[in-house]
């Protein structure tokens, strides 16, 4: 089941993540590229406040980011994409702590969880995925590799 997240949400519920970083939503969108990665997910992370002249949607791999222009907010965009999904809403999870976003995924009967438990997700699919990977522990190089 792919991810609707609300970022701005999210941000602060993340260990070490802060609004107040110049870079919140890049470190953020990062974080989420290597989770659906290692989980095989796709997601997709709504932003408020885009900067001008920023394109309104962009693609980092298995994660789109949407940045919401001025005039309307990130949980506005959430409501409406749910919307429009219809029936195959039930198919997505939404991400967020925000009563009302929580509300609209529900009547739509999408899956919803809390900002505080997908950052848990986050770090035991981070822990995981170190824990696995073969090229995370660091193997002394041969004498062959090193002439090489």
């Amino acid at each position: 089941m792919p991810y609707i997240i609300d970022g701005h949400n999210l941000i602060p519920r993340v260990p070490g993540f802060s609004l107040a970083a110049a870079d919140d939503e890049v470190q953020l969108i990062e974080l989420l590229q290597e989770f659906c990665r290692l989980r095989r997910k796709q997601a997709e992370i709504y932003f408020d406040n885009a900067p001008p002249g920023m394109p309104r949607v962009r693609s980092y791999g298995l994660v789109t980011a949407r940045f919401i222009r001025a005039g309307q907010t990130a949980d506005a965009a959430i409501r409406t994409h749910l919307s429009r999904l219809g029936a195959a809403a039930r198919n997505w999870i939404v991400v967020s702590s925000d009563q009302e976003v929580q509300r609209a995924g529900r009547a739509v009967r999408a899956q919803v969880i809390s900002s505080e438990d997908f950052s848990r997700q986050i770090s035991q699919a981070l822990q995981e995925g170190f824990s696995q990977d073969p090229q995370s522990a660091e193997t002394p190089m041969s004498p062959d590799e090193l002439q090489d």
